[in-house]
């Protein structure tokens, strides 16, 4: 089926919408707006005003060569990035690494950039800045009526992949960490439901009830499962064992809910992006719930390597993702 197909053009500035009247979360609340917060706020304002008037690829551009030049110079985070790379690619050579820091740097610069021209990213239509790859599995989806559980990482620019799944009708709850700054949390929810679902669900206690209720509704859900998280158990992650939570299996086994990967890889040089869908991996249940829940967790973790491994320059390799013993040079 050809992208630029009329029933893959969802608009989400229609009135219509189907999630018109969703409320959206409030801000983050356990932390109280300090005069710190307003000002950090206020810049974000003004570089975003600068990247509009720049345009998506000038600003892009010039975010991506500012941070490829400047972040090495964060020596702590590059020093844990460079430690990451040693342990999942021990024949490294230093300088083989120091080149993947340099693109991922780019692409968190460009990135930020792209937060003030998310409208910019609408796929399935002529000249569209995002080319999706087996698209034809989201049309089943959505005609299937039946709710799924896309999953990925922070890889290129990830806020690409659930405007596309807005786009192409899957009706989606996002799942999001909310930002540490109050003030800076509520304008990227509101950025965000400019262009896909307002069904944002932080994660949070609150937002794991949220989260089974909106697949009991018969939404779809969208989440990265690339982060650290202190619960869980430690499950191989990029080749070795990392702290890996279990809402996502549990959720696919509760619901009998496929599970979804995507994977995104940005154009070289350029605010334009690719998304591939990934063959769905089905929950296989037996008599042995938490066996199923580790053997499922097993393989999204795997699908996620595999994603990261093809195109290791665009995953944030700065994250705390393995125990510092494993990471210890």
């Amino acid at each position: 089926m050809a992208e630029t197909s009329a029933s893959f053009i969802h608009d989400p500035h229609d009135p219509a919408r189907w999630d018109a009247g969703a409320d959206l979360p409030e801000r983050r609340a356990n932390m109280k707006v300090t005069l710190a917060h307003r000002f950090e706020a206020g810049l974000m304002e003004i570089m975003f005003r600068l990247f509009r008037l720049l345009g998506v690829d000038r600003a892009s551009g010039f975010m991506g060569g500012l941070l490829r030049r400047i972040g090495p110079l964060f020596t702590g985070v590059q020093k844990r990035g460079f430690a990451n790379l040693r342990l999942v690619y021990p024949r490294n050579t230093t300088a083989q690494n120091r080149a993947i820091l340099s693109e991922a740097w780019e692409n968190l610069g460009r990135t930020v950039a792209e937060y003030a021209h998310l409208k910019e990213f609408v796929p399935f239509t002529e000249e569209a800045r995002v080319t999706v790859e087996n698209a034809e599995i989201l049309e089943q989806i959505r005609d299937s009526g039946k709710p799924v559980i896309f999953m990925s990482g922070h890889i290129a620019n990830w806020e690409v992949m659930p405007i596309t799944l807005y786009r192409a009708g899957l009706k989606c709850a996002i799942v999001f960490r909310s930002a540490n700054n109050p003030v800076i949390d509520e304008k990227i929810i509101n950025l965000r439901a400019d262009v896909m679902s307002r069904h944002q669900i932080p994660k949070n206690k609150r937002g794991s009830r949220r989260l089974l209720t909106s697949l009991g509704e018969g939404l779809s859900v969208c989440m990265l499962i690339d982060q650290k998280l202190n619960e869980g158990i430690p499950v191989p992650f990029l080749g070795h064992d990392a702290m890996t939570g279990l809402a996502t299996a549990k959720m696919a086994l509760k619901f009998n809910t496929p599970v979804v990967p995507l994977s995104i890889r940005r154009h070289k040089g350029e605010a334009r992006f690719t998304i591939r869908v990934h063959k769905p991996i089905m929950p296989q249940p037996t008599d042995n719930g938490k066996q199923d829940t580790e053997h499922l967790t097993r393989l999204t973790n795997d699908a996620l390597s595999d994603i990261i491994h093809d195109n290791p320059g665009q995953w944030l390799w700065f994250h705390r993702r393995w125990p510092k013993e494993a990471t210890k040079s």
